[in-house]
This record gives C-alpha cells, sequence and structure tokens, in this order.
C-alpha cells in the first residue's frame, strides 16, 4: 500500500509539473559592494559588487501539488556583462526559515555564499527547497527527486526572467553545496546530466555530503557507534514520511521518550539545534550512550537489519545520490575527520563513480584537510570550489564596456619558466598566483606598468589562477597553465 501510494504522488508530480517554474516574484533585498565581499571573505581576487533578491517561484510539493516556493539569487553589479549560471545548495538549517532567501538576517546568513560567487562573476541561484522559506509542509530532507524538481524549477525560472530583466546569463551552469547542501548538488547534477545532456553542466563540486544513505548513513544508523547529531537522523525519518508515508504517526517509528520533542520539531516549536540538544540528554539519560538506533522502537531496528527489502531500506537505496556516471568536470571534496557527516560517503562515490566508468580526469576526489572537521572544511572546501570553477569561467563585455581582463595577455600558456603579462589598457599593480588547492603561490605588489614579467620556475606543473590588480581597482583573473 506504501509503495503504491509513492507511485500514484509521483504520477499525480507528474501531471502537475507542466505548470511549474513560473516566476511568481522578484524582490530587490540589498547590495553588497565589492570591498565588502572583500572584507567578508578575506578574499582579494573578488572582482564585482552585488545585489540579492528574494525569489518566489511555483514548483511541485511533496505530495505533487502545485506550491510556491523561495529561494536567493545574487547577481553580479556590472550589468554590461554576460554571466554563467552557478547553483549554491544550502546545509541543513536549523529552522524552516533559516534559508539563503532570508539574506539580511541571521537566519539566511548561508546566503552570504551567494554573495561570494556572484563576486566572482557567476548569477548565484541558491534553492530554499520543498517545505523550507515560504514553502508549505515539513522539508524533504535528502529526498532526490524533489530536490531536483525545486532545483530545477527555480534554475529555468530565473533563467526566463533574467531574459526579461537585463540580467544576461550565458550557457553555463555551475553547481556546488556543503553538507546537506553537497548531496544536493551531486543529485542536481545528476538529474541536470540526465534530463538536459552531457554539456549542460560546465562544473561541479559536492563537499562533506551523505552520499551514501543506504551504505554509510544506514551503518551509522544501526551501529554502536556514537554519533552527536541526532537531530540529523530524525530529520531524514520525517522528511521521508512526508513523501513516502511510512507511518502516520511519528510514535510507530520512534520511542516514546523523544517523542513529544520530534513532535514539537516537525511542528516547528523547536529548532534543529534545540531538539539535538534534547537528543542528547535524553539519549544518555535513558540508554548510557549516545547511540542512535537508540531513537527507534527495538522492532523497527530489527526489521531493518533482518529484512534486506525493508521499505526503509528500499528509501534509502532509491535516494542514494552517486549512482551514476559524471560527465563535466567534478570534485568531491571532504575532511577525513568530518565528526557529521562521514568522509566514508565520499570513498564510497568515488568508488561507485569510477566502477561506472567515470574518468580519473573528470572526476576528482579530495581529502582536502585530513584533520579538519565538518565545520573547518567549509571555508577551504569553497575556497577550492570558487578557483577550480574559475578555470571554466566564460565572461563577455560588450565593446563599449571592455574590462581588465579581456584585454590582458598572458603568454606562453602553458608556461614553465617565465610568464609575460601585457595589460595595455591599463597599468597593473599588483599579481597573485594561486593553486587550485586555494594556496596563494606567488605574491608581487610592485608592478609597474602596462608589461610584466613574473618568474614561475617554482610552480608545478598543473592549472593555476592569475589574479591581477590595476591602478584603477579592478580586479580580473586568468587561467595559468604551468607544463614541465
Amino acid at each position: 500500500m506504501k509503495q503504491l501510494l509513492h507511485l500514484i504522488i509521483l504520477l499525480f508530480a507528474l501531471q502537475t509539473s507542466a505548470t511549474s517554474q513560473e516566476i511568481v516574484s522578484v524582490v530587490e533585498k540589498g547590495k553588497f559592494t565589492r570591498e565588502q565581499i572583500v572584507a567578508t571573505f578575506n578574499l582579494p581576487i573578488v572582482r564585482y559588487g552585488a545585489t540579492y533578491y528574494k525569489v518566489n517561484y511555483t514548483s511541485v510539493d511533496a505530495k505533487g501539488e502545485l506550491d510556491t516556493l523561495s529561494g536567493l539569487l545574487v547577481v553580479p553589479d556590472n550589468a554590461n556583462l554576460t554571466y554563467p549560471a552557478l547553483v549554491y545548495q544550502h546545509g541543513t538549517s536549523d529552522c524552516k526559515t533559516c534559508v539563503p532567501s532570508r539574506l539580511g538576517s541571521a537566519e539566511g546568513a548561508e546566503g552570504q555564499i551567494g554573495l561570494l560567487f556572484a563576486g566572482m562573476g557567476f548569477v548565484s541561484i541558491l534553492p530554499d527547497l520543498i517545505g523550507m522559506g515560504d514553502g508549505r509542509g515539513f522539508q524533504t530532507y535528502v529526498h532526490a527527486s524533489t530536490t531536483m524538481s525545486a532545483t530545477d524549477d527555480m534554475v529555468q525560472a530565473i533563467r526566463t526572467w533574467a531574459a526579461e530583466n537585463s540580467v544576461s546569463i550565458n550557457e553555463q551552469l555551475f553547481i556546488t553545496g556543503y553538507s546537506q547542501g553537497g548531496y544536493s548538488s551531486m543529485v542536481y547534477q545528476e538529474g541536470a546530466q540526465k534530463k538536459y545532456g552531457a554539456s549542460y553542466v560546465t562544473a561541479a563540486t559536492h563537499m562533506s555530503g551523505p552520499y551514501s544513505l543506504s551504505g554509510a548513513m544506514r551503518d551509522l544508523i544501526l551501529s554502536d557507534d556514537i554519533y552527536v547529531v541526532p537531530a540529523f537522523i530524525v530529520t531524514t525519518t520525517l522528511g521521508m514520511n512526508e513523501v513516502y508515508g511510512l507511518f502516520d504517526n511519528p510514535s510507530e517509528y520512534f520511542k516514546s521518550a523523544y517523542l513529544d520533542d520530534i513532535q514539537e520539531y516537525y511542528d516547528d516549536k523547536l529548532g534543529l539545534n534545540d531538539l539535538n540538544s534534547r537528543l542528547i540528554q535524553k539519549l544518555v539519560d535513558n540508554t548510557g550512550a549516545l547511540v542512535i538506533k537508540g531513537l527507534f522502537r527495538d522492532d523497527v531496528i530489527d526489521a531493518i537489519q533482518q529484512n534486506p527489502n525493508h521499505i526503509v531500506n528500499q528509501i534509502l537505496s532509491e535516494n542514494d545520490a552517486y549512482k551514476w556516471t559524471p560527465e563535466s568536470p567534478t570534485r568531491i571534496l571532504y575532511c577525513r575527520a568530518d565528526e557529521l557527516v562521514s568522509y566514508k560517503n565520499s570513498i564510497i562515490a568515488r568508488d561507485s563513480m569510477y566502477a561506472r566508468g567515470a574518468s580519473q580526469a573528470t572526476l576528482v576526489v579530495t581529502d582536502i584537510d585530513p584533520n579538519g572537521s565538518h565545520s573547518s572544511c567549509v571555508l577551504p572546501a569553497l575556497t577550492q570550489t570558487v578557483l577550480f570553477f574559475l578555470t571554466y569561467q566564460k565572461i563577455t563585455t560588450s565593446v563599449d564596456n571592455v574590462q581588465l581582463g579581456n584585454n590582458v595577455s598572458i603568454y606562453p600558456n602553458p608556461a614553465s619558466d617565465k610568464v609575460r603579462i601585457e595589460s595595455p589598457e591599463s597599468e597593473l599593480v599588483a599579481v597573485s598566483v594561486w593553486d587550485l588547492n586555494a594556496t596563494e603561490r606567488i605574491t608581487l605588489n610592485n608592478m609597474n606598468g602596462k608589461t610584466n614579467e613574473i618568474n614561475v620556475s617554482t610552480l608545478e606543473s598543473g592549472i593555476y589562477i592569475i589574479a591581477l590588480k590595476n591602478v584603477n581597482g579592478e580586479v580580473a583573473t586568468k587561467k595559468l597553465i604551468i607544463k614541465r
């Protein structure tokens, strides 16, 4: 019966989707100067200021019914340029309105990442997703098909709106996200590749996400290991119930000691962090250990363990994010010491994708800090993502608005010893060279004139980003290849 219900929901969603992805409203909420974005992220290679908007658009909810969802749009401040589009998927939220579209308030702090990417020259699209922000109901946390539909509907709606509102977006699309957002970005890359073809996605990075629900995450739930965020597991269970109808009452899955707190959280009367604190205390008081399976009824745990075809096992497998082959340049970034999302998720995704035929040139999986925690992994992962995306980014300009980078020549490129930089339209005052691990390898602040030469003989073979600054304070970035 539950599986039949799921099929009916999906069929209804398909029927309803024909009227989705329409803009309801786009409201300007604020502006940031380039200097403000540089100060926020301490990244001097930021190129533009940005204007940000709250967006409402139509999409389908967990039941396949038309709803109005929300998200954040951040646009670079030079209206004479044509930019790539970029999707950033947010991490796990403390509350229903703790989402990117609330940028400008404490609840919308993660929306600042949209400012970072817009400052680097991307029209940045940050969906709140189903059941979050202005969407009705409870969030469909780590559910693949509603993540795909909510994201793609926003992207297509924004492209239509942009064409009618003097925001110029080219054919490029970049995709990224962190934590829950890493899962969501991987799901969206797969869905976009299947729906629009291999060339639709320009490049993607997925950062510290729970890609392996039926493997790494299921093993965690059923183990005796300590896990410090039991609220994540509750959110996953409640979110899947929104779609699949696992139970009519949480008491069918959870033990009675935790039901009041779980209900308060579901009713949006309690934040995720407060729920987590309560669950930790009660688990320790009731069982003597912070073990996740202690939340669930014993008969539920036994059934999941003993029956491979149990509905929970089927749902987890159906929503794994990695069972496909990326055909665009893709990076999976993680930190091995991550205490919230096990690095095993990234390893499972890597091994599966390679086994399915992914090229090692296309897919690169990197432990960016073996000692990094979930929180300390964010900044280096984001910085590496920015630099990686810059190697593929295309920005075009009108003839009467020539930008610094468009008139700069760097040669030879590839190079091995020295590089000559010519900037005929303006004098350069500073040049820096960054590797894709987000390390500034060369810094020169005494540039003088329109022609300069820099020594790159200390750099290993690979791809680098050169950041250029002229006397007018304009910043440009160019790709440099070192070949030995």
